[in-house]
């Protein structure tokens, strides 16, 4: 876990690793970047603690980390922290209690920070202009984006642009680049081979090493690439029709690919593990991956509840040619957008030629999230979520488990996913899996996970 040290003589807080040699007792020490700031404290110039990744502990309580989650949606961007509490059916003011208890801050403060660390990374990495960083990052006016820049970093936006070092900016050939940071190591390959298993034809690729998707914008498309781009970070690149709300687009892909992922705990807790320990120490860095769209994911889910895995991209194949919106004139196999929640609802199903069952339950879990989004709203329990979705027709508790593990929930467990089924047996616990993986609680998720990219092959070029 990230901690950053702020220096009571200076006022100024630093990350790991910084050149700066305080004596120790004038030294405090927080989790988050947030934090310091709220005690007052602003980033130091020459190690630049906004450009790190600074997860929120694993430890925190479920309700915390529901909550965060939440912020990180842009929930607080135009709502309230009442709107935020009746969300998780806490007052307000409890929330503001367990997040200064566990976190240090309340969740204004730490909307605020991302708000503004984000922004600042535009600032020093892009040519936008300021008045498109303010409404890329979230800002709801340039009024409160010059307010709040000055509140975190004792400066305006003028005078940070142009505070930036030449090696900051990134160019592309198109579109726009930006670093993701995340806390060392990460484990490229297994997450992108994970994502080629389970890609979208149409939808997603995974080629030479970069994964590539479409995403709808209000309607408009747009192209995000993702690829390796050093020890400490991945590099987005975004071809968006237009930036206001980008800091949302950088979050969800940062959330499929678990930049913000604290996963020492997990590790320190499973390392000893027969069954886990050596695939952890085979895969370092190995994060639980997330899902750019929620729907599209528990489409796939469904659809690998029927069939095996090539038989379930030839359903997608089908599924997103009937039904989804065409993107003319892109490369690398895109050629569609993946259909809403509502048009999948009213669509002929015939057209995709899925079995009767399949398109039953299908069309059940549509007309669901079509009636209510917070269906698979991320800030729900564990229990909460698997009941909601296995109340619908026809969807198993190891569907519903599999797409809560995409959704973020730590301790989801897809036990009977193929896969993880057949690394059980490989491993001869298949026979007391369901006591062995309680005892992989509160990480189950995580466990899944290595034991997925263990059966999982290596994307093709």
């Amino acid at each position: 876990m990230t901690t950053f040290s702020a220096v009571v003589t200076t006022g100024i807080y630093c990350r790991p690793g910084c050149g700066a040699k305080p004596l120790a007792e004038n030294v405090r020490t927080f989790e988050l970047a947030a934090e310091a700031e709220a005690a007052g404290f602003r980033a130091c110039l020459r190690c630049r603690p906004y450009r790190v990744a600074g997860p929120v502990g694993a430890d925190a309580p479920e309700l915390v980390c529901r909550a965060v989650q939440l912020i990180i949606a842009g929930v607080l961007d135009t709502g309230t922290e009442a709107a935020l509490g009746r969300r998780l059916a806490v007052s307000p003011r409890h929330l503001r209690r367990l997040f200064h208890d566990h976190l240090g801050v309340t969740p204004d403060q730490l909307a605020r920070s991302r708000r503004a660390h984000f922004a600042r990374r535009l600032l020093d990495d892009s040519d936008l202009t300021v008045a498109d960083v303010a409404f890329a990052s979230g800002f709801g006016s340039l009024r409160q984006f010059n307010r709040d820049m000055k509140l975190v970093f004792h400066a305006s936006p003028v005078e940070l642009r142009g505070r930036r070092r030449k090696a900051d900016r990134i160019a592309a050939d198109g579109g726009l680049r930006m670093r993701l940071p995340f806390v060392a190591p990460l484990h490229w390959e297994a997450l992108s081979a994970f994502l080629a298993e389970r890609a979208v034809p149409g939808v997603e690729s995974v080629r030479d090493g970069v994964y590539r998707r479409t995403i709808s914008l209000d309607g408009e498309a747009g192209v995000l690439e993702v690829e390796r781009g050093g020890d400490d970070h991945l590099l987005l690149t975004a071809h968006m029709p237009f930036w206001e709300g980008l800091i949302h687009v950088v979050d969800r892909v940062g959330r499929m690919f678990g930049v913000d992922a604290d996963t020492a705990p997990a590790e320190a807790a499973l390392a000893d593990d027969p069954v886990l320990g050596p695939l952890l120490r085979k895969r370092p860095g190995l994060r639980v991956p997330g899902a750019w769209g929620f729907f599209e994911i528990a489409v796939e889910a469904v659809l690998s509840q029927y069939s095996v895995r090539t038989r379930v991209r030839r359903q997608l194949a089908a599924l997103v040619e009937a039904v989804g919106q065409p993107v003319p004139g892109l490369e690398h196999g895109l050629t569609h957008l993946f259909p809403s929640a509502e048009v999948l609802a009213q669509a002929d199903l015939a057209a995709a030629r899925l079995p009767a069952a399949t398109a039953r339950t299908l069309r059940g879990l549509a007309a669901a999230v079509a009636a209510d989004e917070t269906l698979l709203d991320p800030g729900a329990s564990l229990a909460d979520c698997t009941a909601a979705l296995t109340a619908l027709p026809g969807i198993e508790q190891s569907t519903a488990q599999e797409i809560a593990l995409r959704l973020g929930h730590a301790d989801a467990f897809p036990a009977t996913e193929r896969t993880v089924e057949m690394q059980l047996l490989e491993h001869d616990v298949f026979a007391v899996a369901g006591r062995t993986a309680a005892a992989w609680h509160p990480w189950r998720a995580f466990a899944a996970t290595h034991l997925i990219a263990a059966g999982t092959p290596s994307p093709a070029a």
